[in-house]
């Protein structure tokens, strides 16, 4: 009995916890979480350059803008249009803050209508580092 008690306790805390933010450590571990989330093989080198110039491959990076709009999480989607500070919001429909922890399925979803809309213009990161420039090899992946 004891031991169900310790074990069932130990499920409730673990299942409660916040989840915690992730680092990409390499570029096949980004391609295989956006291959699990749906981004089309042949845009993932054009995505991992993006991450690495926005985020860093981290998904708990924001950024503070002149215009006051804040970019959260592993594609660095701004508040402004995109998502809601503390509130659910923005052409995603979701709050910011929930940008910012190791599940990057919502991060994905909304990254992906933003490229409907906009293509990789629409992130500055992907325009100075990546358009038209060597974009990372991930063959080996």
């Amino acid at each position: 009995m004891n031991t169900l008690v310790i074990v069932t306790g130990i499920l409730l805390l673990s299942w409660n916890s916040p989840v915690a933010a992730k680092q990409f450590r390499t570029d096949c571990e980004l391609v295989r979480a956006l291959r699990q989330n749906g981004f089309p093989e042949n845009q993932l080198r054009d995505w991992v350059c993006l991450v690495r110039a926005e985020s860093g491959l981290k998904t708990h990076a924001t950024n503070h803008n002149k215009n006051g709009s804040t970019d959260y999480g592993l594609f660095q989607i701004n508040s402004k249009y995109w998502c809601g500070q503390g509130r659910t919001g923005g052409d995603c429909k979701i709050k910011c803050e929930s940008l910012l922890n190791d599940d990057i399925a919502d991060d994905s979803k909304c990254a992906k209508l933003i490229f409907k809309r906009h293509g990789f213009s629409a992130w500055y990161g992907w325009q100075s580092k990546c358009k038209g420039k060597a974009l990372p090899n991930i063959s080996n992946c």
